[in-house]
């Protein structure tokens, strides 16, 4: 009996779903990444990097209207009547599946674009990250970068970055997040996550309060703004260890990044706050896999860039020689650093990518050519 009623729940628990529910579940049975739903368009989803149709009529404005406003509270429903759009977590089932939701206008009518959410968070050597990621979790201060294009994987090495201080360390991790995304257990640490516009109302009175909850951890999201960053390094200056996400496309031009979210007359300060604060940035792509790896699972793989805060860097930072940066990644590789022509010669000779698909991502084709030959650039002298 009491399996039969456990089943009647669940059907109807089913049956409650908003009917958008459907759609998501079609992207969850075919792995898809991303789910895609506009007027006048079947609906899609993004597989393998590439966004296909389903087999399914196109979507009516009227039809988009029903399927989306049910899933909005009545506060998201003004936000997005009020600013044009809203970003927020959508849990299928009883946290089954999370997708992370922007849904907008655009000529009138809604659109939406939903990315797909592991609620398992893997470990490094499942993400394929390079071993010198474990040592940077291992920071007690400082501020931590991760830098790369929207769908690079960034929250996914976070994500996984905090569960390897969870299983190891007592400490007290904070994440302010907009949406939530990955949903911590306790463990070795303890972990409270905030989320913008549920657990408080805006990202400045989130970051105001996150240094009085004695935290030791930080995770800021994206530092999309000058108050985002500033309240970050404040917090990175009184003792904190602070982990956030940028968009920039290698390590080096992250620098120059952060520096245009302050006007000319504050970057001689910003220099000289990053070159004694920022301990590390990751730049990071994601992929595609070889035939053999997709066929195992693996779709894609992050190509990295790691630069680490050392003597050198912290004055070429200071003396404004960003230009510098690469060069001195590629002479420190013994301290774990790398570029991506390192990163990419190994995803090659580790069979995980396409010579092809190497050569495309490759910032210096030429330079990656001599090093799949074993022959290494030396270094200018940078100092």
């Amino acid at each position: 009996m009491a399996a039969v009623a456990s089943a009647a729940t669940t059907a109807a628990l089913q049956k409650r779903e908003p009917e958008v529910n459907k759609l998501f579940r079609m992207v969850m049975k075919h792995e898809g990444s991303d789910l895609h739903l506009k007027a006048g368009l079947p609906p899609l989803m993004r597989l393998a990097g590439t966004i296909r149709q389903m087999e399914m009529a196109p979507l009516t404005a009227t039809d988009m209207e029903k399927l989306m406003l049910p899933m909005l509270s009545a506060r998201q429903t003004q936000i997005l009547e009020e600013t044009g759009g809203i970003d927020f977590a959508h849990i299928i089932g009883e946290d089954e599946c999370r997708f992370r939701v922007n849904l907008f206008r655009q000529r009138g009518r809604l659109s939406l674009v939903a990315r797909r959410v592991n609620t398992k968070i893997p470990d490094f050597k499942a993400l394929f990250l390079p071993p010198i990621i474990e040592e940077l979790c291992k920071f007690y201060q400082g501020l931590v970068i991760l830098a790369g294009v929207t769908g690079s994987g960034k929250s996914t090495t976070i994500a996984a970055m905090l569960e390897y201080i969870n299983q190891h360390e007592r400490v007290h991790i904070l994440t302010i997040e907009d949406p939530i995304e990955f949903m911590f257990k306790d463990k070795k640490a303890i972990i409270n996550q905030r989320e913008v516009g549920i657990d408080v109302c805006d990202w400045h009175t989130a970051l105001k309060h996150a240094v009085r909850e004695d935290p030791d951890i930080i995770l800021v999201g994206e530092m999309r703004d000058r108050e985002t960053f500033e309240a970050a390094m404040h917090a990175a200056e009184t003792g904190h260890l602070v982990f956030g996400t940028i968009h920039a496309s290698s390590a080096a031009s992250t620098v120059g990044r952060i520096l245009d979210l302050f006007p000319a007359d504050m970057h001689g300060a910003i220099r000289q706050n990053l070159a004694f604060n920022m301990k590390a940035v990751i730049a990071q792509k994601l992929l595609p896999t070889t035939k053999e790896m997709t066929e195992k699972g693996t779709k894609r793989v992050p190509t990295c860039e790691v630069l680490i805060q050392n003597p050198t860097i912290r004055k070429l930072i200071s003396e404004k020689q960003d230009e510098k940066l690469g060069d001195a990644i590629r002479m420190f590789i013994a301290e774990g650093m790398q570029d991506y022509t390192e990163s990419l010669r190994v995803l090659v000779q580790s069979e995980y990518i396409e010579r092809s698909v190497a050569f495309e991502a490759a910032p210096n084709v030429d330079a990656l050519k001599m090093a799949l030959k074993g022959i290494k650039v030396s270094t200018p002298g940078i100092l």
